[in-house]
């Protein structure tokens, strides 16, 4: 009986051994680090992807692979990227930090966070068998325009499913978050005092649950066209294919914000904490970071220039595309401002901070340019628009998310990484990522389209260049691992500050002073 009475103790409250701990795990913790492993390995499949491409690339002529495998790639590695790394690397440090940051003892819905999660290795399991299946994944690349799309074999319904799999993933991410934020506050934690890291998250997850469900209905319209006989999208039986392209851009213009409002919130995190300054414009930075996601949703057709739309309806676009770069220009500035006069040091987490702020304003300087109708059918499907995608997206997202890791690696360990390789890994990772994608803005505007696997002639030695920069940075981040695996392994002690000359201003520099739970006295006065 006693024996019985411990069998189910154990159970209820004790950890599982082994390997079914991290099965059954409804920890916070536990699950953000299970999203960071997950995220660093299809970070390097989805890698792999791209030097396929580049190796492609590397001189023209078809060389290395066949032209439908290589369209094949482009369509993975964008996929692989955005729901395999970017947004389980962020759902992830969400997972970790935000409890923590409003003072929550653990997400709202524990057991739902345990599924969202295993619900993504079985859906890139399914995503990735599709590039083995007769005909192969399918060439039309992530966004999977018809009638291209509709050409592919058997593979094309085992990779909708994967996509609806994803999907349901990131809405129960997203809703278990807004229930964190809005329910498990801790007391005197009001909205304008949370740290930006959790207000960036809060807006990102109502983005999440208002787009994701506009993909499923997008491409099962597509399966539908392909296998029940509708004609949502096919011109023959009186659809359109363009419909397509705006129920799919209504869910993909939103969704690359959702991919980069994470990262303002971590690098508004990290810049106060090494320039020892408050964040400059904490309220501005809320109202930004709202705006920003707002007009996400009004400029979608930005993408379609070229499709045939009317006057009217290009200006429209272009202007309120414009109007995006205004609240992104606030947080540029704000961030300019806490560090002008600040006490500055350049730590590991700073020089990313610091990249991410530089190259990610390239990024958007070359956006404003495509946001220009005109001007865009000229750059329009060329490698200046993959130019621009890429500033934004590897030095934007990839960069916060590593100088994430790096910011709270002693928080999670107890250890510090070892900061000499740190910035090895961020000086190597910055030369070769510049030297990837710089090059493509002149080809671009040259006029090389992109996703084809030959070229011009006249191309040559800037994709040569490219190819050089893309393994350079591919192979950099070995060095990445490297530190992390020591970080875990051992290494000098965290103290409880951190970071020294900054004690608790992970939690306290971005918002205004919390109030302490038990005294309700400012924590600093």
């Amino acid at each position: 009986m006693n024996a019985a009475v411990a069998e189910t103790d154990h159970h209820d409250h004790g950890p599982a051994p082994g390997l079914m701990r991290w099965v059954t795990t409804t920890n916070h913790k536990d699950i953000g680090t299970l999203y960071l492993w997950f995220a660093l390995i299809m970070f390097f499949i989805g890698g792999a992807m791209a030097l396929v491409i580049r190796s492609e690339l590397f001189q023209p002529g078809l060389q290395i692979v066949d032209p439908q495998f290589f369209n094949s790639m482009t369509t993975m590695h964008a996929l692989v990227m955005i729901f395999g790394v970017v947004m389980p690397a962020f759902v992830g440090l969400a997972n970790w930090m935000l409890p923590m940051m409003v003072g929550a003892p653990d997400m709202a819905l524990p057991r739902m966070n345990n599924w969202s999660f295993w619900i993504l290795p079985f859906g890139f399991g399914m995503m990735l068998a599709t590039l083995f299946m007769p005909g192969g994944a399918p060439a039309s690349g992530w966004t999977l325009y018809p009638p291209l799309s509709l050409q592919g074999g058997m593979a094309f319904p085992f990779l909708i499913f994967s996509i609806h799999l994803l999907g349901i993933s990131s809405i129960m991410g997203a809703i278990n978050i807004v229930a964190t934020i809005q329910n498990l506050r801790a007391p005197g934690m009001t909205f304008m005092k949370m740290p930006l890291f959790v207000w960036t998250w809060f807006i990102t997850a109502y983005l999440l649950v208002a787009v994701m469900p506009v993909l499923a209905g997008a491409v099962t319209m597509l399966l539908t066209d392909k296998f029940f006989g509708t004609a949502f999208f096919t011109a023959g039986g009186g659809g359109d294919p363009v419909m397509y392209q705006h129920i799919f851009w209504f869910f993909g213009h939103p969704e690359v914000y959702i991919l980069i409002l994470p990262s303002f919130g971590v690098v508004s995190e990290i810049i106060p904490t090494f320039a020892r300054k408050r964040l400059f414009g904490y309220s501005s930075m809320v109202y930004a970071t709202a705006s920003i996601a707002f007009l996400s949703f009004i400029v979608w057709a930005h993408h379609m220039f070229t499709v045939g739309m009317p006057l009217s309806g290009a200006l429209f676009f272009m202007f309120a595309t414009m109007l995006i770069a205004i609240p992104t220009g606030v947080k540029v500035f704000n961030w300019v401002a806490t560090m002008w006069r600040g006490a500055m040091t350049f730590e590991t987490p700073m020089l990313f901070a610091i990249g991410f702020v530089v190259m990610f304003s390239i990024g958007g300087f070359s956006g404003v340019m495509l946001a220009l109708a005109p001007v865009d059918f000229q750059y329009h499907d060329t490698y200046f628009v993959v130019a621009h995608f890429h500033y934004v997206l590897v030095p934007g997202s990839i960069f916060a998310i590593m100088a994430a890791v790096y910011y709270w690696l002693p928080k999670w360990t107890g250890n510090m990484y070892d900061e000499k390789w740190g910035k090895i890994h961020f000086w190597v990772s910055t030369i070769f990522v510049n030297l990837l994608f710089f090059p493509m803005h002149f080809v671009g505007l040259a006029g090389m389209p992109r996703r084809i696997p030959d070229y011009a002639v006249q191309f040559a030695d800037f994709n040569a260049i490219a190819t050089i920069g893309a393994f350079g940075f591919g192979f950099a981040q070995l060095i990445f691992v490297y530190v992390v695996f020591k970080c875990l392994r051992g290494g000098e002690k965290a103290t409880d500050q951190v970071w020294e000359g900054a004690h608790g201003l992970e939690w306290t520099l971005s918002s205004p002073p919390p109030y302490h739970t038990f005294t309700d006295q400012p924590i600093i006065k």
